[in-house]
């Protein structure tokens, strides 16, 4: 499981507009006035970029990503207070919590396992640790114009979203509903709310990464006009808008 950083910095304006702002200050604020910030799958540093202007000067961080190269570039990000750590997910006992106020990620839920999840939850539930994680894929695909075959691609593209990213079969679109699910059973409160995607023709470039990634997906599940889909959408990506839909979440751990 991995992303390219090229494909990261495409997304990441799009992710900071898209988040809920409501619950990005929620979050600010549970972190304290010291906080302490753990990163799940951090890439390079879109989290820390995207939350620094809300938190206080001395806010400490510590970075988890499986990609040496992605934890140095997001070292970067917030120099002298930034700790890295080169940690598989699958291993959560390995994760470090001591003195952490915060834990947070950002388009990781629908990259996992339901069973993964649970094993989050109940770790940060004994540790008494809030969860923020933003920009989980809810499933939902909406383009303006619509063309044919639209419905059958975001079918096959969310059939292939539920398919092994390295840890087990991953939730997918319905780590939107589910992670929620989880958390609560495991004790927390759980605060969402929607954080569409809305890429429009001055989004050209993330446009076509969007719909490439997206064929080439729905091609691997099966679509077999999957490739001309995608040449269609990207002729008509000068005109065309698309929402993407993602949901984010706060949950506040049992008291």
């Amino acid at each position: 499981m991995g992303f390219s950083a090229e494909w990261l910095a495409l997304r990441e304006p799009a992710d900071i507009a898209a988040r809920h702002a409501g619950l990005l200050a929620r979050a600010v604020a549970v972190a304290g006035n010291d906080p302490v910030i753990l990163d799940l799958g951090c890439g390079t540093g879109s989290t820390l970029r995207t939350l620094a202007p809300h938190l206080p000067g001395n806010a400490r961080w510590h970075l988890v990503d499986n990609d040496p190269e992605l934890l140095t570039r997001a070292a970067t990000e917030a120099p002298g207070r930034a700790q890295t750590h080169a940690l598989d997910l699958r291993d959560l006992d390995a994760l470090p919590l001591d003195g952490v106020t915060l834990v947070t990620a950002s388009a990781l839920l629908d990259l996992m396992p339901a069973p993964w999840i649970a094993a989050l939850a109940e770790r940060l539930a004994g540790a008494g640790l809030p969860f923020y994680a933003a920009l989980s894929y809810d499933g939902v695909m909406e383009w303006d114009p619509a063309l044919p075959g639209d419905a059958a691609i975001t079918q096959a593209f969310n059939s292939h979203q539920r398919g092994d990213k390295g840890l087990g079969a991953a939730l997918g679109p319905d780590a939107a509903a589910t992670a929620p699910a989880i958390l609560r059973k495991a004790g927390f409160t759980v605060h969402d709310g929607s954080s569409p995607w809305r890429i429009g023709p001055d989004s050209a470039p993330l446009h076509a990464a969007l719909v490439e990634g997206i064929a080439g997906a729905a091609a691997e599940a099966g679509a077999v006009d999957a490739a001309n889909w995608g040449r269609m959408r990207i002729a008509a990506a000068p005109a065309t808008g698309c929402l993407i839909g993602h949901l984010d979440l706060l949950a506040l751990p049992p008291t």
